[in-house]
């Protein structure tokens, strides 16, 4: 890898304590019981790569046959990593903050800047960007639905608009646009597994919103956490919701009923983002502290805390292997090295 330096250590953070443990689970969801073998995680060491930059890198994402992850957040540049060196340029002039890779094509993604208020369309097989729109407002997440053809995008103002890819008059080619709708108040938004439903939270709000797709009527209003809820994610095999919160805990939810069968606490600093693995059997939660814990759905029992250089700022599973990546920056400190940016990779690499 030429643009990143490999380092398996872990030498600028301060000892990590485990997590505490929580009482014993029924026997009936446990590993043994179920016949699931968990990976030995505790085997695996980080493989932590440094970009030399004095900002942060904000966000990293698979393709959905897991070949490519994709960095952003250091400058205007995607990168692709860790297998190889490939960057795109040229969509963007200033600062890429976010990139969603489209569930339906493992060469199609979508990066976003606030500074310049673009969203950029690109495909991999190309170097020069497929599309660029021009905003009104500074994009800061994006998310596809399941079938590629709509993205959902909050704005710095914590605003939720939406694209839709097709053609409009008497253009013959299929293009990405602003959805003609008011946006919805909203941070973070995730779809259902077959896109007919929404499932939106905001920062300053400590329930989350249940809304039909695309009509955004809503549904359900479940309380989910003291503070805000930050982060969420969907179980791959649709039966949980996983929340996360300023407070520190992560709330599962089952989807039939909306009401929180689990709570995890083994993170004692605000919730960053989480992950479920492809089988649903693990949730990766990224905080603020430098860690990232390994925890099992199921049960809520804490499996691994990998210990980390930054805190993470997002964390995201491979969509077919137990294998981690996370991102963020080093804290500099006086004296000594400056800080870096890092992206890492934690489970089966090959």
């Amino acid at each position: 890898m030429s643009s990143l330096q490999a380092n398996g250590g872990k030498d600028e953070t301060e000892e990590i304590q485990p997590p505490q443990r929580p009482p014993s689970p029924p026997a009936h969801t446990t590993f043994a019981a179920r016949g699931v073998h968990p990976p030995t995680f505790s085997a695996f060491k980080p493989r932590d790569y440094r970009i030399p930059s004095t900002q942060a890198m904000n966000h990293v994402a698979w393709s959905c046959d897991g070949k490519k992850l994709a960095a952003v957040g250091i400058d205007k540049v995607t990168r692709m990593e860790p297998r190889s060196a490939t960057m795109f340029s040229g969509g963007h002039s200033d600062d890429v903050d976010y990139v969603s890779w489209n569930p339906t094509h493992p060469d199609l993604f979508c990066t976003s800047s606030q500074k310049d208020r673009r969203i950029v369309f690109w495909d991999a097989r190309q170097s020069r960007h497929v599309q660029q729109i021009a905003l009104k407002f500074a994009p800061v997440y994006t998310n596809y639905a399941p079938d590629g053809k709509s993205l959902v995008c909050s704005s710095s103002l914590n605003q939720m608009y939406t694209f839709t890819f097709g053609k409009v008059g008497e253009v013959t080619k299929e293009q990405w646009r602003l959805a003609d709708r008011d946006p919805v108040s909203g941070t973070t938004a995730i779809f259902n597994h077959t896109g007919t439903g929404l499932v939106l939270t905001h920062i300053s709000e400590n329930t989350f919103r249940v809304m039909d797709y695309p009509s955004f009527s809503l549904r359900d209003n479940p309380a989910a956490h003291v503070g805000g809820c930050v982060a969420v994610a969907l179980d791959p095999r649709g039966r949980y919701l996983a929340t996360g919160g300023q407070d520190s805990i992560v709330n599962l939810f089952d989807l039939q009923d909306w009401i929180c069968v689990r709570t995890i606490t083994s993170c004692d600093h605000t919730i960053n983002a989480l992950s479920f693995s492809f089988d649903g059997e693990y949730i990766a939660i990224a905080n603020g502290g430098t860690y990232v814990d390994i925890c099992a759905t199921e049960t809520g029992a804490p499996l691994h805390r990998i210990p980390s250089l930054v805190a993470a700022s997002t964390v995201c599973w491979h969509p077919s292997k137990h294998l981690i990546a996370y991102c963020g920056q080093t804290k500099a400190r006086e004296g000594g090295p400056p800080s870096v940016a890092v992206v890492s990779l934690f489970g089966l690499v090959e």
